[in-house]
């Protein structure tokens, strides 16, 4: 179409602008005064905003065709793959000044004219049509414009603000579809695809809001790879302005029809089904493409980098605060799981990219330590130069509280221990640091044992912070007295105690360590989000620290994140929490030796009957990794609020979902490729394989299902980045091993005329396996 009409009225703002910018795209522009003129495609019948009419589209108001402009200005245009581009990012009135344009002004905008989101957007269409388009007699008004009064608009905060935080609409299509698969994930690519078919088919919805994650996988393979949910969205709201087709097949074939040159290499067999899905499957080169990228970059963390913050050069900092046990007390079977899932939550953020604190906020302070401090000189008297022999935390704790209940002497100098030690008396703080070291060593064997890393910044730490953190949240007023105590109340919630950041006696307690962690955590470490996990029972606490944090102004949601994961209980059989049979908590370091001696003893029959190819001298290695894994995985391929039934039998079992099952398919891709190497030499060693330039063959229905779950880690680990859900890695991850034993089981790998093709993709997924064990922290040993 070379002609188009643009309906404006005297009041419409800018109406230069608009002449210019529909000229540039035009060969004729018809203006058409719509000062009660009456309009039967548009869904009033008056109108003092713009309408064009253009390419069989009609669209209202100045974001409208702005953006409509800013979209056609290249031949390659990309959508946005968020909601958070310009048309709702920003909360301007799209209204301008309506002060006329002079008749000779040489500038498109008058000095008085304000920042607008309409501004804002002819400007980026402006600057677009501008770098892109000859404009002939068009082009003095316009570079006049850019070093005027329209400079103003192009430097103001909002402008920038826009501009760094809209995706690049520009797409430049590869030359190969190798090339399009690099530092591309999955979903976003297919989602782009569609919303740039959607607004090339529809330039309207720009301004409709529609849902900017409408693209899915396809429930059932059968149908297609993804599905686009846009059609009938779409048509109901252009139903509402009149403007819709017939029904909302029609929407969905011209969305078909308007998908770009570049995005027919990725996608392919488009249908429509249903009320109007538009399901389409992945190209085979694609896929390949994208198995073979997986390769070059092997186990790396081809995330990383994603959590950095934009334009500020450096890495997002996170916090995350678990395990925390208590000096002096033995770890236990309730330390598990914040144990465990911190661990995991941590490798997840560093994956993609973020700078992670792993804070150990051990329970290093107290009345408590009074107590203690006096039992170890009554019991230890020679402690200054024989280190005391402590092997058993817990026995050592219960002696001491039984002294303390029984013996009104020993519980007054308790008592006097505990000032002593918070005045910094030296032999106080010395017997302290003892049990403090004692209870470190004793903490570390579980570390040791799950494969955790964690650096301690206990409750101690905080102790001289909370005072200036009082005084500093009184004078913002948020302080009130109560009964002596001083307190926060946080309105709304339901909350049915206040935040109590000083007791009436003088003493702190959690809540003012908290307050002080979290001030010191977003004011000083300068903490972009900050997570904590520990069990469900505290999310009431948290919510209120976090709601008085945001009370005192050291955060909001545009800038930080304070999360709680809280998690369920470990129980017993009897559904109670979990004990030993005589009533006792079940020590942690226990409970995982005898996981690793249950694994240990089915191996050993395992190699008696001549199934096991390990050696020997390697079976304990192997039953630790085994035995440790299993234990994490049962409790990580959770959801984290849930409760579980604790059970040696279940989380040990070689079928099902369990760690067991996916180390033994593990092992077995491993077994393949050994064999593949012995055997047939060069033609079978995957490492010079992956360099020869072998073709990838996709041609039976269980390689293409293979390859398609290899290619969803890259999506699923964005979408974790959000949620921190490592049971979700789990779910693939046992997925992923399902599709493999099937892959294996129907397609021959050695010796066939694909070996080749198929050890790649052996490969593919072994690393794809191995980068989720990694992340979930679970040692996989090469054979069973």
């Amino acid at each position: 179409m070379t002609v188009c009409y643009l309906i404006t009225s005297n009041t419409t703002p800018p109406l230069q602008l608009l002449q210019v910018l529909t000229s540039a795209q035009f060969s004729e522009v018809k203006l058409v005064n719509g000062n009660g003129l009456p309009l039967p495609s548009a869904p009033s019948s008056t109108t003092s905003s713009p309408i064009l009419i253009a390419d069989d589209q009609v669209l209202i108001g100045v974001k409208a065709i702005a953006y409509y402009f800013h979209l056609s200005s290249s031949p390659h245009r990309a959508s946005p793959n968020s909601s958070n581009f310009i048309l709702s990012l920003l909360t301007l009135s799209e209204s301008l000044s309506k002060a006329n344009i002079p008749p000779n002004s040489n500038t498109l905008f008058p000095q008085t004219m304000g920042t607008t989101t309409a501004t804002i957007c002819l400007a980026l269409a402006l600057q677009s049509i501008q770098q892109s388009t000859p404009f002939s007699s068009n082009t003095p008004i316009i570079n006049s414009s850019l070093t005027s009064s329209y400079s103003s608009i192009i430097t103001s905060p909002f402008y920038k603000l826009a501009v760094s935080s809209l995706p690049t609409f520009t797409y430049t299509p590869p030359t190969s579809t190798t090339n399009m698969s690099q530092n591309l994930n999955f979903l976003p690519l297919i989602t782009s695809i569609f919303n740039s078919a959607v607004l090339s088919a529809y330039p309207l919805s720009a301004t409709l809001g529609l849902n900017p994650n409408a693209v899915v996988k396809c429930s059932q393979m059968k149908y297609g790879d993804f599905q686009c949910n846009s059609a009938m969205e779409l048509f109901q709201k252009l139903k509402a302005l009149g403007l819709a087709p017939q029904k909302p097949h029609d929407v969905s074939k011209r969305i078909i029809d308007h998908v770009p040159d570049w995005g027919k290499e990725v996608l392919r067999d488009f249908s429509v089904a249903g009320p109007g899905f538009v399901n389409a499957r992945v190209t085979k080169e694609f896929l390949v493409g994208r198995v073979n990228e997986t390769l070059k970059v092997g186990e790396g963390d081809n995330n990383a980098g994603k959590g950095k913050g934009k334009g500020k050069g450096k890495k997002r900092k996170v916090v995350v605060d678990f395990s925390s046990p208590n000096i002096a007390k033995e770890m236990h079977v309730g330390h598990l799981r914040s144990t465990i899932i911190g661990e995991a939550t941590c490798r997840i953020l560093e994956y993609n990219g973020y700078d992670v604190d792993r804070v150990n906020h051990v329970g290093d302070w107290g009345t408590q330590f009074g107590m203690l401090i006096q039992y170890l000189k009554v019991e230890f008297p020679d402690f200054t130069t024989n280190q005391p022999n402590i092997t058993d935390l817990t026995t050592f704790y219960k002696a001491a509280k039984a002294k303390f209940d029984e013996d009104v002497v020993f519980k007054k100098i308790s008592q006097a221990n505990v000032v002593l030690l918070q005045g910094g008396d030296e032999e106080c703080r010395k017997i302290w640091q003892i049990l403090c070291d004692i209870s470190r060593k004793e903490f570390e064997k579980v570390y040791k044992r799950l494969n955790v890393t964690v650096e301690e910044c206990g409750e101690s730490f905080y102790n001289s912070k909370i005072p200036p953190v009082i005084e500093l949240l009184k004078n913002m007023g948020l302080v009130v007295s109560d009964g002596g105590a001083k307190c926060i109340f946080v309105p709304g919630g339901n909350f049915a105690i206040p935040l109590m950041v000083q007791k009436s006696d003088g003493g702190f307690g959690y809540d003012s360590t908290d307050m002080a962690a979290l001030s010191y955590r977003i004011r000083e470490l300068k903490a972009d989000r900050i997570v904590y996990v520990t069990d469900f029972t505290q999310a009431t606490h948290f919510k209120m620290c976090f709601e008085a944090a945001k009370m005192a102004g050291w955060w909001n949601e545009t800038t930080h994140s304070l999360e709680h994961i809280g998690f369920g209980t470990v129980q017993g059989e009897d559904g109670k929490r979990f004990k030993t049979r005589s009533g006792e908590t079940v020590r942690l370091v226990d409970l995982l030796d005898e996981a690793v001696r249950r694994m240990e003893e089915t191996l050993r029959e395992r190699a008696k009957e001549g199934k096991l190819s390990v050696p020997e001298e390697d079976i304990h290695d192997v039953a630790s990794k085994l035995g440790y894994g299993a234990v994490k995985y049962f409790d990580l391929s959770r959801n984290p609020t849930s409760n579980y039934i604790f059970s040696y039998d279940s989380m040990l079992d070689t079928k099902g979902n369990t760690a067991i099952y996916l180390l033994f398919a593990h092992a077995r891709l491993n077994s393949i490729l050994d064999k593949a190497k012995a055997e047939h030499g060069d033609e079978g060693d995957v490492e010079k394989l992956k360099g020869a330039g072998v073709d990838i063959v996709l041609e039976s229905a269980a390689e293409r299902v293979l390859c398609f779950e290899i290619l969803q880690f890259q999506d699923l680990m964005d979408k974790i980045e959000k949620n921190l859900r490592a049971d979700q890695i789990c779910s693939y991850l046992y997925n992923l091993s399902i599709v493999f034993t099937t892959f294996v089981t129907e397609c021959r790998v050695l010796g066939s005329t694909e070996m080749k093709s198929r050890l790649l993709l052996c490969e593919a997924a072994g690393v794809t396996m191995r980068k989720c064990f990694k992340l979930l922290a679970i040692d996989c040993p090469k054979r069973i």
